[in-house]
């Protein structure tokens, strides 16, 4: 595991379900509102439309190493902005494989797992270059933003969001996502999580970048549902082969430290959450 990688992976550790990290007080939190997920249900017409979206202007961003450029669309559509990666299907870049094939990989298998927290992405070609269209979630900040995970949670949200922090950690684990820095977790005004940037992800690695101390039964059923018959014909088109085994060998470890967390805890009622 590189020094950058361990970094992010103590800084990551630090999220629990049994309370949040503290912060410094004069720290910003996401205020009561309006949730940024407009494309839920709605995420095929959302699809369709990144693909054929006139864009009328683009600006580069000085976020991510990827660089990503932020595209206004013509008004009048269901989505008014959108990143734009111009990565290659596959390559290296900085030690890490980068690809705008693992962006899409990212988002389909979120669909799969019912998960709700990756905004659409789709292939696209803009100016002769191929790449990666990505709704621009609107109204959002990022925990790197906020100065470190948000602490002032209101108690009518706390449990839903520390039960969406369970899950954004069990998602990164299985995808095997080697970059899960702070500043691709996002949160709304309606406190919900939102996870971004996901050209590193998909590695053949079985290491688990968080250390689960808690498990959401529910996404874990879905996880360990999912056949190779299934990811490989959402994923196929996306990952190679070797991409798409290993997500069943992570979890296939996910699973052995479940079981090695039951036992501690002499029972599923302190591991799982219902």
């Amino acid at each position: 595991m590189s020094a950058v990688l361990r970094r992010v992976v103590v800084a990551l550790c630090v999220i629990q379900f049994v309370g949040i990290l503290a912060v410094p007080r004069a720290q910003e939190t996401p205020a009561d509102g309006a949730g940024a997920k407009t494309w839920l249900g709605k995420q095929h017409e959302f699809e369709e439309y990144l693909k054929v979206a006139e864009v009328v202007r683009m600006q580069d961003t000085v976020v991510g190493v990827t660089k990503p450029r932020h595209a206004y669309l013509a008004p009048g559509g269901p989505i008014g902005e959108m990143a734009w990666k111009a990565l290659p299907a596959s390559g290296f870049k900085g030690g890490y494989r980068e690809s705008y094939k693992t962006e899409i990989a990212g988002y389909e298998i979120d669909k799969l797992l019912e998960l709700n927290m990756v905004p659409p992405k789709v292939e696209r070609r803009l100016n002769g270059t191929i790449g990666v269209a990505v709704m621009w979630v609107v109204n959002t900040k990022s925990f790197k933003d906020l100065g470190g995970v948000p602490s002032s949670v209101p108690p009518r949200y706390r449990e839903m969001w520390n039960r969406q922090l369970i899950r954004a950690k069990m998602f990164h684990n299985f995808i095997g996502d080697e970059d899960p820095n702070l500043g691709n977790w996002l949160v709304d005004p309606a406190w919900n999580l939102i996870l971004i940037d996901h050209s590193r992800a998909f590695s053949t690695s079985k290491d688990m970048v968080h250390e689960l101390t808690r498990i959401d039964r529910d996404l874990w059923d879905r996880m360990k549902a999912l056949t190779e018959e299934q990811v490989n014909t959402a994923l196929g088109p996306w990952l190679d082969a070797k991409q798409i085994r290993a997500i069943f060998e992570r979890r296939d470890v996910m699973q052995r430290r479940i079981d090695s967390l039951v036992k501690k805890n002499k029972g599923e009622a302190d591991v799982f959450v219902q």
